[in-house]
C-alpha cells in the first residue's frame, strides 16, 4: 500500500473551497486536483511533508521534470497556473508568507493553429445516413455543434428547454457559468426536429437532457468524442474529426464569409477578442492559398535568390488555439 501523500491538509481544505466558495465544476476542480497532485507527488520525493516549507527553487526543478518528461509548454502553463491558486488560496489562510511560484514561468511551446475542415469537409461530415434513434440523435449532435459552434461541454449540458425550434434559437450555459443566446441554422433545426420525434425510444422518464445515451441518460463526453471518431470512418474522413473541431469550423467559416470578428466571438463566447482573432490566421492562410494558386508571381516554394517558404508567419506570432 502506497504511503499518504504530503500536504493533504492544505489540499482537502483547496478543493473543498473550489467546490463551495468558488462553486467550479466537477471536471474543473478535478483538474485543480490533478495540478496538485504533481506538487504533492515532488514533495513526497524529497520528504516535504508542509505547504510552508517548498520554495521557488523546488518548483523550478519539478518543472524540469514534468518537462523532461513530455509535458509541453501548455500543460506546464496550466499546472503554474493551477499551482498559483493554490498557493494564493494558502497564503489567505496564512500557510504561507510567501507565493513560491510567482515569477516562474514554463517554457514555450510551440503555437499551433486549430485545424479546421473546409466547407465541403464540412458538408461530407455532417450529412449522415440512417433513420434510427440513434442515426438521429447523431445527425442532430454533429449539425448543431457546427450551427452553432457548441463547445462540448455546452453540447452535453443542452436540456430540452434550452432549444427553441419556432425560434431558431437555443440558450447555452458556456464557461464561467454565463449564459449565451445562439441561433441554431435550418439544417440544425431540421436535425433537432427528427431527433426530438426519436428521442423517445433511447430517453429514460423525466430525462431533461436533450441528447441522451442508448442507456437513457444524459450523454456523456467521452461518448460523443468516440461517436464523432466512428462518424469519421463511416464518413471517409481523410482525418479523425475531433468535437472542437467542429467549434473551429464554425468559427473560420463565419469570419469567412462575414469578416465580422465580433460577432464571432459573441458566438463562441469569448471572453477576450484577442482569442477569436486566431481565426483571422485561418482566414488569411485560406486567402494565402488562393493568392499562391492563382498569381503568376507567388512562387513561395524557392527562387534563386535564396527562397521563401510556405511559412506565413514566425513560430512565435502565431496563437494558440483558443477554447
Amino acid at each position: 500500500m502506497s504511503e499518504p501523500l504530503p500536504l493533504q491538509r492544505e489540499n482537502l481544505a483547496f478543493q473543498r473551497y473550489l467546490v463551495t466558495e468558488r462553486q467550479l465544476s466537477p471536471r474543473t476542480a478535478a483538474a485543480y486536483q490533478r495540478d496538485i497532485d504533481k506538487l504533492r507527488h515532488y514533495c513526497a520525493e524529497q520528504g516535504i511533508e508542509r505547504v510552508a516549507d517548498i520554495r521557488p527553487f523546488h518548483l523550478h526543478q519539478s518543472l524540469a521534470t514534468l518537462h523532461r518528461r513530455g509535458l509541453g509548454g501548455k500543460s506546464l502553463q496550466r499546472w503554474l497556473s493551477g499551482l498559483r491558486s493554490f498557493f494564493e488560496f494558502c497564503l489567505r489562510r496564512g500557510w504561507l508568507k510567501a507565493n513560491p511560484a510567482a515569477g516562474i514561468r514554463a517554457p514555450k511551446s510551440a503555437r499551433t493553429l486549430p485545424k479546421t475542415l473546409d466547407v465541403d469537409q464540412a458538408g461530407q461530415f455532417v450529412s449522415l445516413p440512417g433513420k434510427r434513434a440513434i442515426d438521429c440523435r447523431d445527425r442532430a449532435v454533429v449539425e448543431l455543434m457546427y450551427s452553432s459552434g457548441l463547445r462540448l461541454a455546452e453540447l452535453v449540458s443542452l436540456d430540452i428547454a434550452d432549444i427553441d425550434l419556432a425560434d431558431a434559437s437555443l440558450r447555452v450555459l458556456g464557461k464561467g457559468n454565463k449564459t449565451r443566446q445562439l441561433p441554431v441554422g435550418k439544417m440544425a433545426c431540421r436535425a433537432l426536429r427528427d431527433w426530438l420525434r426519436a428521442r423517445a425510444e433511447l430517453a429514460g422518464a423525466g430525462e431533461p437532457a436533450l441528447f441522451v445515451s442508448r442507456r437513457g441518460g444524459r450523454l456523456q463526453p467521452r461518448s460523443v468524442q468516440q461517436r464523432l471518431q466512428q462518424i469519421s470512418q463511416r464518413q471517409a474522413m481523410e482525418q479523425p474529426v475531433h468535437p472542437h473541431m467542429l467549434r473551429h469550423s464554425f468559427a473560420s467559416h463565419m469570419l469567412e464569409s462575414s469578416g465580422d470578428l465580433r460577432a464571432v466571438q459573441e458566438l463562441l463566447g469569448h471572453a477576450n477578442i484577442s482569442t477569436t482573432q486566431v481565426y483571422t490566421h485561418l482566414d488569411f492562410q485560406h486567402l494565402a492559398r488562393v493568392y499562391d494558386a492563382a498569381h503568376p508571381r507567388a512562387r513561395r516554394t524557392g527562387n534563386a535568390e535564396g527562397g521563401v517558404t510556405d511559412n506565413l508567419e514566425p513560430p512565435e506570432n502565431r496563437p494558440e488555439a483558443p477554447q
